[in-house]
């Protein structure tokens, strides 16, 4: 795969797992940002949107792994790595749904966790300004969250630190195809 084309899986890859979460959301009248997570969109027992959900899930974990295996890695190394598996714990999100219980929620923590450190090593490597306030807003999101600051699923602190993280790995994608 030519340089420039696995570069633009760093932008079709994450935007794939929103189109995916927002086709589940409306596909599912019952989900409401003030009581789920994420996740339970894609619950195969209880949720008729699981296939799609999780489908997105696999495939932009997929396309995000690409990307990092293909491109990422040769501008910024340990980021590229780090990108990787935080792709693969994405997608161990949906192949571990909750239906898998503590298994589901390690791997969440896993993704999460992840893609914060992703960002971190991102500044570390690149000096992106951006990365370390993606950062900052995923942490800071997590940690109203978890105090009690605002009424909310945990669906919200999810999509804030997602669309948080994900805006590095648009740019570093911008940024290796000479668009930024």
């Amino acid at each position: 795969m030519k340089g420039n084309l696995a570069a633009l899986l760093g932008i079709v890859g994450p935007l794939t797992a929103y189109v995916f979460i927002g086709l589940s959301i409306g596909l599912s009248p019952s989900f409401s940002w003030y009581r789920n997570a994420l996740s339970d969109l894609g619950h195969a027992q209880k949720s008729s949107a699981a296939p799609i959900f999780n489908f997105g899930l696999l495939l932009s974990g997929f396309l995000i792994t690409i990307y990092s295996v293909r491109s990422l890695i040769n501008y910024a190394k340990y980021t590229g790595i780090s990108v990787a598996f935080s792709a693969l714990m994405l997608q161990a999100v949906a192949a571990f749904d909750e239906m898998y219980g503590r298994i589901h929620f390690v791997v969440s923590v896993l993704f999460f966790v992840s893609a914060g450190i992703s960002c971190i090593i991102y500044f570390v490597e690149k000096r992106s300004v951006l990365a370390i306030m993606a950062f900052l807003v995923g942490l800071l999101a997590w940690l109203t969250y978890w105090f009690g600051v605002y009424e909310a699923g945990v669906a919200v602190p999810e999509i804030i630190s997602a669309v948080a993280v994900t805006s590095c790995i648009i740019q570093s994608a911008l940024k290796i195809s000479g668009i930024l």
